[in-house]
């Protein structure tokens, strides 16, 4: 038998998982603006930039974990699970905030010539690249584990970050190695890095989107709560099924059919039977609304 989610731990979960990543962020924010400033390398600065937005997405996360874990009350019936998808959003938007930095800052080193970047410049790198991988794989299966947007927008968001670092190690690495008149690489290769940003940002804010407008759910989530449903004795067919997402919880809605001879207390009976079916065999379920239609 499958267990109801513990909200709180779900909660405690999300904010260590954020909190971590905050910190790792943070220092990797300031090791890259002063390698870029010391190393003569935009492409690491631009990096930099791309850490720090990690460092205040994540604490917008970390808010917004927290506000959506509070129980719903008289102004908002279905809870506050909405405000992790406008956390997500927000992450989308402020990862095209960053990039357009980026991209403005490289036309201009671009048109202006500069020195070559610093051949330490590449060792930093390749430890960023290390960390926001590992820093990615363990935000994203913490994600998927409590089923948060944002949790997994977060770690898109350190993926983000490591690929702008890949760019810049490429950028880098051209430079030095074309010498004289190659300095550009290293430009180019933070507007690279900003396009994938860019990419990255459509990603996440398309879901955050699609959260916040009730868009529907995966056909299989909606094809196995059909069919649990309808194993119910006495239910005939389910007519309507529509599943909304708050936050990490999931509110289903429900018409179904039954004998019309029924009396209203048995019909009662057989919604309740269904009702705790699904949040028994679904731990994602915290609701379910049933409308009963008489065959």
């Amino acid at each position: 038998m499958k267990r109801k989610r513990n909200p709180n731990a779900i909660s405690e979960k999300g904010l260590k998982t954020t909190l971590i990543g905050i910190i790792i962020s943070a220092v990797l924010a300031i090791v890259k603006a002063l390698g870029g400033i010391f190393g003569n390398s935009y492409a690491l600065i631009a990096d930099a930039i791309e850490s720090g937005t990690d460092v205040v997405t994540s604490g917008m996360l970390w808010l917004g974990l927290r506000w959506s874990t509070k129980p719903a009350d008289e102004n908002h019936p279905y809870g506050h699970g909405k405000a992790e998808a406008l956390v997500a959003l927000g992450i989308s938007l402020a990862l095209v905030g960053a990039a357009f930095i980026i991209i403005k800052d490289s036309i201009f080193h671009i048109q202006s010539p500069h020195k070559t970047p610093a051949p330490f410049t590449l060792i930093i790198l390749v430890v960023v690249v290390i960390t926001k991988e590992l820093l990615y794989r363990f935000v994203l299966k913490a994600g998927k584990e409590i089923q948060s947007e944002a949790v997994k927008a977060d770690a898109f968001h350190h993926r983000s970050d490591a690929i702008t670092s890949v760019a810049a190690f490429m950028g880098i690495s051209i430079a030095l190695w074309g010498g004289e008149g190659y300095e550009v690489a290293d430009d180019y290769a933070a507007l690279i890095a900003a396009a994938f940003i860019i990419y990255n940002a459509y990603g996440i804010g398309r879901h955050a989107v699609g959260e916040l407008l009730d868009e529907s759910l995966e056909p299989e989530l909606h094809e196995q709560i059909i069919l649990l449903a309808e194993q119910i004795m006495n239910v005939k067919k389910v007519e309507k099924c529509h599943v909304r997402k708050m936050g990490t919880a999931y509110h289903v809605d429900l018409h179904i059919w039954v004998n019309g001879e029924l009396t209203v207390e048995n019909g009662h009976m057989i919604a309740h039977k269904v009702k705790d079916r699904l949040i028994e065999g679904f731990p994602q379920i915290i609701d379910v609304h049933i409308h009963i239609e008489p065959v």
